[in-house]
């Protein structure tokens, strides 16, 4: 549910880095318990779409910047390819916030660097060293651990992040094509216009009547998502990813005691276990990509 810009730069303040990724990961972890707390109130379509919505308040100041550069068909084309990727990667996240632990929404949701690893290879044509392969193996491992498929069943939830992953890579790989010829603020502010054009009919299908309540929650979505794009860009401006990204898994350590001390829910080992082999195989790929960059 979240954009991420590789920046192949040098970098030289890896404590500043680690510094803006912790409070990434806290503000996505405020993102995470809101929609929690929301449940299944709201329908996730419904949900998705009130938050982009409120978005897109959030993001006049910036309207703009859109028309500095030139739209052709081509690029409005990918914006609206990203947006419907990205909407259906939502839709699919709110729906598991609302039906599987905190934990491992948050444990699956890692997965969605190897999806672009793997797109990257399939649709841009990248090379893939035998490393990186078994970094994969590892990565699918720590799926099975948090899955564990044939002790227990695969339900609803799971599966909606599971799908949720590629999805979310997709938009990642268009805003890595995008970014050659559009600014950042464009790139975002073309992806909330595309989600909530996308979003709406689904919305109005399913729609019931939000309380204030609701909306006040939603709205602070907006907030704490935009501001976690905003840390996540400083941080991977001022850290390289081998820094910045194990930090990460502290999100799935809050995330867990978040679901253990505010919804009740039970820890789970599995889950720990396998969301630490993603987060290391996420880590070593990221890895080797800064050095094969430098």
């Amino acid at each position: 549910m979240t954009d991420q810009t590789i920046s192949r730069s040098e970098h030289s303040s890896p404590w500043v880095g680690i510094g803006w990724m912790l409070l990434t990961g806290g503000l996505f972890v405020c993102v995470i318990g809101i929609v929690r707390y929301v449940g299944s109130d709201i329908p996730a379509p419904q949900a998705a779409f009130i938050r982009y919505f409120i978005g897109l308040g959030l993001m006049l100041p910036f309207l703009k910047r859109i028309f500095e550069g030139k739209l052709n068909w081509r690029t409005v084309a990918l914006y609206g390819l990203r947006g419907f990727a990205n909407a259906l990667g939502v839709v699919l996240w709110f729906y598991a916030m609302a039906n599987i632990p905190i934990a491992e929404v948050t444990a699956i949701g890692y997965t969605v660097p190897i999806f672009v690893t793997l797109g990257a290879v399939i649709f841009f044509g990248e090379a893939m060293a035998t490393r990186q392969i078994l970094a994969l193996v590892v990565a699918f491992i720590g799926v099975l651990f948090i899955l564990r498929p044939g002790f227990q069943d695969i339900n609803h939830g799971q599966l909606a992040q599971l799908l949720a992953a590629p999805a979310f890579a997709v938009s990642y790989l268009v805003a890595k094509q995008l970014s050659v010829t559009e600014n950042a603020i464009t790139i975002v502010w073309m992806l909330t216009i595309f989600v909530t054009i996308f979003l709406a009919p689904f919305a109005w299908a399913v729609w019931v009547t939000p309380s204030l309540s609701d909306v006040f929650w939603l709205g602070l979505v907006a907030v704490f998502a935009t501001l976690g794009h905003v840390t996540m860009t400083k941080a991977l401006g001022a850290a390289p990813l081998i820094v910045t990204q194990p930090v990460t898994f502290l999100q799935l350590v809050w995330a867990t005691l978040l679901g253990s001390l505010a919804f009740g829910e039970a820890m789970n080992i599995w889950v720990l276990l396998g969301g630490g082999l993603i987060v290391a195989a996420v880590s070593f790929i990221s890895y080797r990509e800064w050095v094969m960059s430098r």
